[in-house]
């Protein structure tokens, strides 16, 4: 039986980063459940891929891609997803890079690179959005952010840095939107194994640490942050606005300082 309170069936929704491990995952659990999806990536050729899968499984699908570093092109990729869906009421914001360095050898452009995309695309799309959800009174954002904005890795700064921006930013338009029938929260999942983290799980040594620090004993999969982003993006959670859901096996509960007896 399908439960109304998570329906998110004939939503309008805009997932950007969807070519990715995490986007696509997303992708499909909105089509499969009866909503009509725009797809956003960097590169066309896979969001292509996987608009012909969901459509071959029935969803109603469209694909833009275009380089979010730039303001502009963000505002024009939310217009134009609300063109081809006659209107719009969820974003997921789930695209992301990373350039993993001590910050001594952070470059200017590494670190202009990914605040532009990581912070700068979720908070133009976000504005962008804003204007036309406004409209209708009514609508849902959801960032990814990451638990690197409360727990920190080496290596990690400006990506840390951003993730810390984005789940600031979202309490700040749960405030501002509000008044505007729009509700704005984040997630804030560990590390999910992923190409995009390949370099940390795929390491023996960083594996190993990683799995020790995780009350659960695992990394997340791709699959386990879907649920979260439903229930995010449905009526069910109508009364939920500025908040961060962190997904960590427990990470941040804290460290067992018996457990290497």
């Amino acid at each position: 039986m399908n439960d109304p309170l998570f329906s998110v069936a004939d939503s309008r929704v805009l997932i950007t980063g969807a070519g990715g491990a995490i986007g696509s995952l997303v992708a499909r659990a909105f089509a499969e459940r009866g909503a009509i999806v725009a797809l956003h990536d960097y590169s066309l050729e896979k969001i292509e891929i996987i608009q012909k899968e969901l459509t071959t499984l029935g969803g109603k699908v469209f694909t833009l891609s275009g380089d979010l570093s730039l303001p502009g092109n963000c505002a024009a990729t939310v217009n134009e997803a609300a063109k081809l869906m006659d209107g719009l009421d969820v974003v997921i914001n789930s695209a992301g890079i990373n350039r993993r360095k001590p910050i001594s050898d952070v470059t200017p452009e590494d670190f202009g690179a990914i605040m532009a995309i990581n912070f700068g695309a979720v908070y133009f799309v976000s504005q962008a959005a804003h204007a036309i959800m406004k409209r209708s009174g009514k609508g849902n954002i959801v960032n990814i952010s990451s638990i690197n904005s409360r727990y920190s890795y080496a290596t990690n700064s400006v990506y840390a840095a951003t993730k810390a921006a984005v789940t600031s930013f979202t309490r700040t338009c749960a405030l501002e939107w509000a008044k505007d029938g729009i509700r704005v929260n984040c997630l804030e999942p560990g590390i999910v194994k992923t190409m995009f983290t390949e370099p940390l799980w795929g390491d023996p040594d960083r594996s190993r640490w990683l799995d020790d620090s995780i009350p659960m004993g695992r990394l997340a999969n791709p699959e386990e942050l879907v649920g979260a982003i439903i229930f995010l993006a449905s009526p069910a959670s109508s009364y939920i606005t500025g908040q961060a859901i962190v997904i960590d096996g427990g990470l941040v509960t804290g460290g067992d300082w018996d457990s290497y007896k």
